[in-house]
């Protein structure tokens, strides 16, 4: 019996016994025998766990070893007898209050009837159950490897590649359940495929957001925007979404205009400090370079086909309430460089 258990622990696990060196193996036994592992798997059934509740108990998980799940209760209670061994039971194993004793007293005996070999072919196909949860895991990663691209903490999934795929139920879930998704959450999800762009679905940490081709599951936002005042003399600022360098400079003769999106020089002289950078908001306007209109924030992104996210992460940086910067993207009109410029204000901004 001893090495019939063994056996079957190693045959069941990824251990492998060690040639040289050897390092103590510690392992914490359980006395679950393969009755439990038939309730297991019958009330994983009824709860609709799917394949992972049907492959049952597992003979070893991490440091946890479960040796006699080989063997029947009435076989370990034989070899005791035998053996002259006490056999110790719960008195609570036969109180049907409980599911697991109400399965073992009430519906195992019922299935016996009809199907007298029922333990037996059940206890088969736990073996086969795992072996199916084996190739389940081997095409899910496959094709998780196909489909997710990750770019920073975002994953972007494209939505045509999605579309074809079957069982698209399943692949889905399988996708989002990493981000605290659940299986009510799937047909809202594949939902998305259809949708226009700016559509999302949120769970407790992430949100999957349709973005034109693309569906994205990016974290949920948990900093509240905040207000950051800027002195004269500061130089150099940092916020939740990275740095912004400031540095006031005379104008030269050999002045040549910025075309970064990352570096804006505005005119010295038409800013006051102290100056705020923060988030956006609702109802922001501003007059975009080039253009002698107000325009505000929203379409503005809009005409820029920046996606959600990349909204929320913007910052401006205003003077007496009026909006010189939209960090990243555009300075406004009313304070570039002109002919009467005599000393800039140089913004660097450096996304983290």
């Amino acid at each position: 019996l001893r090495y019939a258990w063994f056996r079957e622990l190693l045959q069941t696990t990824n251990h492998k016994p060690q040639t040289s060196n050897p390092q103590p193996l510690t392992l914490i036994l359980t006395a679950h025998h393969l009755n439990d592992n038939i309730e297991t798997l019958l009330m994983n059934f009824f709860k609709g766990t799917g394949i992972k509740g049907l492959r049952g108990i597992l003979p070893r998980h991490d440091k946890l070893a479960r040796p006699l799940l080989f063997a029947k209760k009435e076989e370990l209670t034989a070899f005791a007898d035998s053996n002259n061994l006490k056999f110790a039971e719960d008195s609570s194993n036969n109180a049907d209050r409980y599911t697991r004793n109400y399965f073992r007293n009430q519906v195992i005996p019922v299935l016996q009837k009809v199907y007298p070999q029922a333990e037996e072919n059940l206890a088969g196909s736990l073996q086969r159950f795992r072996e199916i949860e084996l190739l389940y895991l081997q095409a899910i990663a496959l094709h998780k490897s196909k489909l997710l691209e990750q770019k920073g903490n975002e994953i972007h999934i494209p939505v045509l590649k999605l579309k074809k795929l079957e069982p698209l139920s399943t692949i889905v879930y399988e996708i989002i359940r990493d981000f605290k998704f659940t299986a009510n959450q799937v047909d809202e999800v594949i939902g998305l495929l259809k949708s226009e762009s700016g559509k999302y679905i949120p769970s407790s940490t992430h949100r999957v957001i349709r973005n034109r081709n693309w569906l994205i599951i990016t974290p949920l936002e948990t900093s509240a925007a905040e207000n950051i005042l800027i002195e004269e003399n500061d130089s150099t600022i940092n916020f939740p979404d990275g740095q912004l360098q400031i540095k006031k400079l005379a104008l030269t003769t050999n002045y040549k205009p910025q075309t970064s999106n990352f570096t804006a020089h505005l005119d010295a002289s038409s800013i006051k400090f102290p100056l705020f950078l923060r988030k956006w908001e609702k109802g922001d306007y501003f007059y975009p370079l080039g253009m002698k209109k107000k325009k505000k924030l929203s379409r503005f992104f809009m005409d820029q086909k920046l996606s959600l996210t990349q909204k929320e992460r913007t910052w401006v940086l205003e003077t007496d309430k009026k909006i010189i910067w939209v960090a990243g993207l555009r300075i406004d009109e009313r304070f570039k460089i002109t002919e009467q410029t005599r000393s800039l204000l140089q913004l660097s901004l450096i996304v983290t």
